[in-house]
């Protein structure tokens, strides 16, 4: 049985990066990439205020998502928790607070992509009520 561990679930700050970033590299399926710099993260973040979440044991990260909209859609972007935290709820936590954030925006639809060669991500956002988007085919262009 496992012990009860007082898990903290807060607003990200740019302070948090190195932790969710050393978090997001060591877990499959999550993928850091372009876009994904400190500077450009602290954009995001500033854009979109109090939505992205970080959850912590003591001061250490072991969970973290990024929360935004473009005042149409809203995303959520690397939505990880630490393996040794998995299975006790916090990446539904992460996820019901990033939700919570967006109802109080304009926002109708929210977003996520998942990688198609990481079957339990897709099988987590299944499991919260998450539907494939048939058709849909995610592109993209570098600047």
């Amino acid at each position: 049985m496992r012990q009860k561990i007082d898990i903290q679930i807060r607003e990200f700050a740019i302070a948090d990066y190195e932790a969710a970033a050393a978090l997001w590299k060591k877990l499959e399926g999550v993928e850091v990439a372009e876009g994904d710099s400190k500077d450009e993260i602290a954009q995001y973040v500033l854009r979109n205020p109090g939505l992205s979440r970080v959850a912590t044991v003591e001061s250490r990260v072991v969970g973290v998502a990024l929360c935004g909209h473009d005042g149409r859609r809203g995303y959520i972007y690397h939505l990880a928790v630490d393996p040794a935290y998995q299975g006790r709820g916090l990446g539904k936590r992460l996820l019901d607070e990033c939700l919570d954030g967006l109802r109080g925006t304009s926002v109708r639809r929210v977003l996520i992509m998942v990688a198609k060669d990481n079957p339990r991500g897709r099988e987590f956002w299944r499991r919260n009520g998450w539907e494939e988007l048939d058709g849909a085919v995610a592109m993209g262009i570098d600047l």
